[in-house]
């Protein structure tokens, strides 16, 4: 589901913050934190730990609008396979495939699972590179 949004919703990202197209992986990441997320959910999650080649980074939230006023049930299961906020991870896969990169992103911790920050790490697969469709000929 968050992977359709992010398809959808890229189209909006790039008419209201009229911005032109970033030079590198690191412009992105600031894009997405400091435009993206402060548009679209009025949070500015923090950009960190990146990887030595430039092609991962975590998105720490301070706080997370989906998580306000949620607690996970108690079952035993929830704590450790649900991850609430995982729409995110899709919303970003589908916006950053609409402009050539695909990225695997995960949660690698949430609050609501006792953890002592929400981290979102974003990892850069590859730039996907224009196809022509084949000629009908």
């Amino acid at each position: 589901m968050g992977y359709n949004i992010g398809m959808r919703l890229i189209e909006d990202f790039l008419a209201k913050s009229s911005t032109g197209a970033c030079s590198n992986f690191r412009e992105v990441a600031d894009m997405i934190s400091k435009v993206g997320f402060k548009i679209f959910l009025n949070v500015t999650p923090t950009v960190t730990n990146w990887s030595s080649d430039n092609k991962q980074f975590s998105l720490i939230f301070e706080e997370n609008p989906l998580a306000d006023f949620v607690e996970l049930p108690d079952d035993g299961k929830a704590q450790d396979e649900l991850w609430y906020s995982n729409i995110f991870c899709g919303v970003l896969r589908g916006c950053l495939e609409m402009v050539q990169m695909q990225v695997e992103v995960h949660f690698v911790s949430d609050i609501l699972r006792g953890n002592d920050t929400t981290e979102m790490r974003v990892t850069l697969v590859r730039y996907i590179d224009d196809e022509m469709p084949p000629d009908d000929d």
